[in-house]
C-alpha cells in the first residue's frame, strides 16, 4: 500500500444523473455519491479524470445548450485514514421496516436488514430515488407477487421485494450492475428467481410489481416493456424522476392510473397500476 491516495470531489451544478452515467463509464476505480456530487479516490494522480470531467461538461452544455457549473477538487491524503474514514462516512439507513447497512455494521433487531456496500453500481438507499423506492416497494410489494426489479444497480430493490417474500426477477444493461447484485443476493442469503444482462423486453413473464429506478428519459424509451410485463391491475413504481421532468413522466403513462406521489428533495417516484 502506498503512504498517499488521491481524493477527487465532483459538484455538478445540475444534471448529476447524467454525471454519474459518465463517471460509471469512464472511471476505472468507482467512485462515491454524496449529497452534493460525487468522491474520487485513487493512488494514481486524478488528473487524466479531472481534464475527462471538464470535457464532459463543454459537450454537454453545447448539447443542451445551457451553462452548467461544476466544481472540481484533487487532494492528497494519508492512506492510513481511509479505511476508518471511509467506514465512519457511511451510515445505516432505516427505511420501515428495512434497515439498509454496511457489512461492517450490525443488523438493526425488529427490521427486515438488508446489508449492502457502496460500489458502481448505485443504491445503498442513501440517494432519495432509492429510499422512495424502497417506501413503495415495502407498501405494494406483498408475499407471493410476482416482481421484477428492472435496472437493478446493486439490487437492493430485488432483495427487499425477495425479503417480502416475492418471488423476484432482475435485469440490468450494465453487467457490472449485475455482477454487483449477484454478489449483494448472496450476502444477504437471498435468492432471486432470475438474473440476466438486459432489459425487461427479454422476459416473456408479467408480473404483479413492477420495478424501475431508473432516469426519466430511459424511462420513456422503455415505457411499452414496463407497461407490457406489468399485469392487469399490477402496480408499476417508477423513480429516478427529477421534479423537472415529472410532466414528461406523466404524459407518457397517462394511460395509467395514479396511485401515489411521492417526493423527496428535487426527486419524484411514481406508483401507478393498470386498469384490471
Amino acid at each position: 500500500m502506498q503512504d498517499y491516495y488521491y481524493e477527487m470531489n465532483v459538484i455538478p451544478s445540475s444534471h448529476r444523473e447524467l454525471f454519474a452515467d459518465f463517471l460509471s463509464d469512464t472511471v476505472p476505480v468507482g467512485f462515491e455519491e454524496t449529497e452534493k456530487g460525487f468522491v474520487i479516490r485513487s493512488e494514481d494522480e486524478l488528473d487524466t479524470i479531472a481534464w475527462g470531467v471538464e470535457q464532459f461538461v463543454e459537450a454537454l452544455q453545447k448539447a443542451l445548450k445551457e451553462e452548467i457549473d461544476v466544481e472540481i477538487s484533487v487532494s492528497r491524503k494519508r492512506n492510513s485514514d481511509w479505511v476508518k474514514a471511509y467506514q465512519e462516512s457511511i451510515t445505516p439507513v432505516e427505511v420501515a421496516p428495512f434497515y439498509i447497512h454496511p457489512t461492517w455494521d450490525k443488523p438493526k433487531e425488529g427490521y427486515i436488514n438488508i446489508s449492502i456496500d457502496p460500489a458502481l453500481a448505485f443504491g445503498t438507499g442513501h440517494h432519495p430515488t432509492t429510499a422512495s423506492s424502497l417506501q413503495a416497494v415495502a407498501k405494494y410489494v406483498k408475499e407471493a407477487d410476482e416482481v421484477i426489479d428492472v435496472g437493478c444497480g446493486s439490487g437492493i430493490l430485488a432483495i427487499a421485494a425477495a425479503k417480502l417474500g416475492a418471488s423476484v426477477d432482475a435485469c440490468d444493461t450494465d453487467p457490472v450492475s449485475v455482477g454487483n447484485t449477484l454478489e449483494n443476493v448472496d450476502e444477504n442469503c437471498t435468492v432471486l428467481r432470475n438474473v440476466w444482462e438486459g432489459s425487461a423486453s427479454m422476459t416473456k413473464g408479467v408480473y404483479d410489481v413492477v420495478i424501475a429506478n431508473i432516469v426519466a428519459d430511459v424511462l420513456v424509451f422503455i415505457a411499452g416493456d414496463l407497461k407490457r410485463v406489468l399485469k392487469p391491475g399490477g402496480i408499476l413504481i417508477l423513480s429516478g424522476i427529477m421534479d423537472k421532468y415529472e410532466d414528461k413522466i406523466l404524459k407518457t403513462y397517462a394511460d395509467m392510473h395514479i396511485v401515489e406521489r411521492i417526493s423527496q428533495d428535487e426527486w419524484i417516484t411514481l406508483v401507478v397500476s393498470k386498469e384490471g
